[in-house]
C-alpha cells in the first residue's frame, strides 16, 4: 500500500472545515479558463446602439457600417449580424460576442419582426443541446444568447406596444435589460418619469417577469477635455455630458451591472431559459 499523506492547516475555531473557500478556487479556475458571454442589442435604428456597445467594452466592434436610407427600409427584414471580439484586462480574458438585430422595427408592418430573433436564440440553444449530446463536451463554445440589450426610444411616452410584445414574446428566452437610449435628450424629470413610466408598464404585464428597471443611458466614443482632463461625452453649445458621470445619466450603473452579474446572467440562462428549453425539445422527440 502506498501511504497519501495530507497536509492541513486548521483553523484556530472549533467547527472549521474550510469549503468557505471553494468560491474563490471556482473563481480563479473561471479566470484561467476566461469567460465567454454573448450579448444582444435589440432596438429601432439610430438610438445610438452601436455607439453604446463600444463605450461599454472600450472598442471598435463597427468600424464601417452601411446605414439604409428610407426607401430601403420599407420591406426590410430583421438580420442577424455576429460580431466576436477577444478582450483582456489585467489577465482576465474576455470572449464576447455582440449579435445585432439591424431592420427592427423599421419596416411598415412590423408585426413578426422578432420572430427571427426568437428563431436565432432556440437555433443557439439547439447547437448547444447538439454539442452536449456529442462526445468532444470538453471543448463546447457557448454561443447561448445571456443577455439582450433592449433600446427603448426617449422620444415618445413609454413603451410601444412593440416593446411590450418583444418583451413577452422573449423573457422566457433570454435575461432582458431594458435601456432608454440617448437620456441627454431628456430633463432630469422627464427622464425619471420615462423610467417609472416604463417600469409601471412592465410590472402591469403578468407574462412579463425576471425584467431589470431600465437604465437611462448615453453612449459617445469621443474624447473632449474638460478641466484638463480628456473625458468620453457629447459636446453641446451649452456644455458637456460626460458619459461615465452618474450624475448624467446610468452608464456607469449598466456597465457595473453587466460586469458585476455576468456569471450570474449565465447561470440563469443555463439553469432556467435552456432547461426550459431542453425540457420541451426531449419532450417533443420522445425521449
Amino acid at each position: 500500500f502506498t501511504q497519501l499523506c495530507f497536509s492541513c492547516q486548521f483553523s484556530d475555531s472549533a467547527g472549521y472545515v474550510g469549503f468557505a473557500n471553494l468560491p474563490n478556487q471556482v473563481h480563479r479556475k473561471s479566470v484561467k479558463k476566461g469567460f465567454e458571454f454573448t450579448l444582444m442589442v435589440v432596438g429601432e435604428s439610430g438610438l445610438g446602439k452601436s455607439t453604446l456597445i463600444n463605450s461599454l467594452f472600450l472598442t471598435d466592434l463597427y468600424p464601417e457600417r452601411y446605414i439604409p436610407g428610407a426607401a430601403e427600409k420599407i420591406e426590410r427584414t430583421v438580420q442577424i449580424e455576429a460580431s466576436t471580439v477577444e478582450i483582456e484586462e489585467r489577465g482576465v480574458k474576455l470572449r464576447l460576442t455582440v449579435v445585432d438585430t439591424p431592420g427592427y422595427g423599421d419596416a411598415i408592418n412590423s408585426q413578426d419582426c422578432f420572430k427571427t430573433i426568437i428563431q436565432y436564440i432556440d437555433n443557439q440553444f439547439e447547437r448547444y443541446l447538439h454539442d452536449e449530446s456529442g462526445l468532444n463536451r470538453r471543448h463546447i463554445i457557448d454561443n447561448r444568447v445571456h443577455c439582450c440589450f433592449y433600446f427603448i426610444s426617449p422620444f415618445g411616452h413609454g413603451l410601444k406596444p412593440l416593446d411590450v410584445e418583444f418583451m413577452k414574446a422573449l423573457h422566457g428566452k433570454v435575461n432582458i435589460v431594458p435601456v432608454i437610449a440617448k437620456a441627454d435628450t431628456l430633463t432630469l424629470k422627464e427622464r425619471e418619469r420615462l423610467k417609472r413610466r416604463v417600469s409601471l408598464t412592465l410590472s402591469h404585464q403578468n407574462a412579463v417577469a425576471h425584467i431589470i428597471i431600465p437604465f437611462a443611458v448615453i453612449g459617445s466614443n469621443q474624447l473632449i477635455e474638460v478641466k484638463g482632463k480628456k473625458i468620453r461625452g457629447r459636446l453641446y453649445p451649452w456644455g458637456v455630458v460626460e458619459v461615465e458621470n452618474p450624475e448624467h445619466n446610468d452608464f456607469l450603473k449598466l456597465r457595473t451591472m453587466l460586469v458585476t452579474h455576468m456569471q450570474d446572467l449565465q447561470e440563469v440562462t443555463q439553469d432556467l431559459h435552456y432547461e426550459n428549453f431542453r425540457s420541451e425539445r426531449l419532450k417533443r422527440t420522445g425521449k
